[in-house]
Parts: C-alpha cells; structure tokens; sequence
C-alpha cells in the first residue's frame, strides 16, 4: 500500500522528529544519571552536615521514613541552627534571604527515576536499608553525586539478591530463653520471640510499574 499524499513526511522522518522532541525534555541521560553531580544554588555539604557532624538523614529528609518521597528541607529547617551558627557565611545568607522572602531555594535534583517506574521511600527504610545502599557515601559527598546507576536491572539484581538470601537462611533452632527450663521443670513456656520480619521485595513487573 502507497504512502497517502497528505502524509507531511515520511514515517521515518516522524519517529525520528518524535524521538528527538522526547529527548530534548530529558534532563541527562535517558534511565541513567549515574555520575550527574550538578552544582546547587547553596553550597551545601553533606561531608559536613552528615559527615563530621553526623546528623541524622532524616532530620532534614523527614518523609523518607513514612512516605513515598524522602522530601527536600524547607528553608526554616537550615535556620533551626543557621540562626545563631555561621550567620555571616554567603552561603547562609542566602539561605537566610530565601526564609525572608518566603521563598523556596531552588534545588537540583540529582537522583530521578522515570515517571514510569513507582518507588516507595517509606518501604526501603522500613525494611531497614541503608540510605548509602542507593545513594553511597553521602557522608562523604561535599556536592552530591549520584553513584549508583539506578536502571531497572540493577533495582532487580538487589531484590532477587534479598529474595534469594531470605530463602537460604536457615531457621533458627535455638531454644529461647528459658525454654528449657520450662521443659524440664514445668515452668510456663516463654512468650515466642519476636523474628526479623522477613523481606519479599518484588520481582516481577507489576512491583514497579502499576
């Protein structure tokens, strides 16, 4: 069958048009950042903050334990203690204008997954991972980076990793505290010890796409 003469340009020529207008509104690299370390409009040092002074990820990324997203701090977060410590650094002082202006800092985004790929903050802390395990060591990252690849295999590579591990673990045959004792004297049993909740990370398509 001929090409209808209303047809603008060839079909080639329209994929081809199509992909590079999707291309163009992708940030970096299609499904994979890795290595993408932007510079923020606030110098701001996880060595120092997480690092040196160890403080909690959660302290300014309060949503990661309980919700979906692992959220950005609000301006008024940094001045809880910028107020009184390093007030006259440029860096804080911009921080500071932003608060005045009640205006939001306009931050980088270093990690991003595709819209079509669902992932839970909430249940990867729950499930007690490490934040370093996605987004290495951020303790040590005076401009973040991000180091992982993040694309679909490697995602599975860890859950089947966990799957499998899960699976292989032996159950615990120990006697709990005082169970022998209630065998061998009639004494009441012991309450059943609580176990680590076991982990099944999905693997198959609808985990991650719904």
């Amino acid at each position: 069958m001929s090409r209808p003469s209303f047809w603008p340009v060839p079909l080639t020529g329209a994929v081809g048009a199509l992909l590079a207008l999707a291309m163009g509104g992708c940030n970096g690299p299609v499904n994979n950042q890795q290595g993408h370390m932007p510079a923020q409009p606030v110098a701001f040092s996880h060595a120092v903050h997480a690092g040196q002074y160890e403080l909690d990820c959660q302290y300014c990324h309060v949503g990661a334990e309980r919700s979906r997203h692992a959220g950005v701090p609000s301006t008024s977060v940094c001045m809880n203690c910028h107020a009184q410590v390093k007030k006259d650094s440029p860096e804080i002082q911009k921080v500071a204008a932003a608060v005045a202006a009640n205006q939001p800092i306009e931050w980088i985004r270093v990690h991003r997954l595709p819209d079509h790929a669902y992932f839970n903050h909430a249940s990867h802390v729950g499930s007690g991972l490490v934040c370093q395990t996605c987004h290495g060591p951020v303790q040590e990252m005076v401009r973040v980076e991000q180091v992982e690849p993040m694309t679909m295999g490697w995602c599975l590579d860890c859950h089947r990793k966990t799957v499998a591990e899960q699976a292989s673990a032996p159950p615990s045959l120990a006697p709990r505290p005082g169970e022998l004792l209630a065998l061998t004297s009639g004494a009441p049993l012991p309450e059943p010890s609580k176990l680590p909740r076991p982990l099944r990370p999905p693997t198959d398509c609808s985990g991650c796409h719904r």
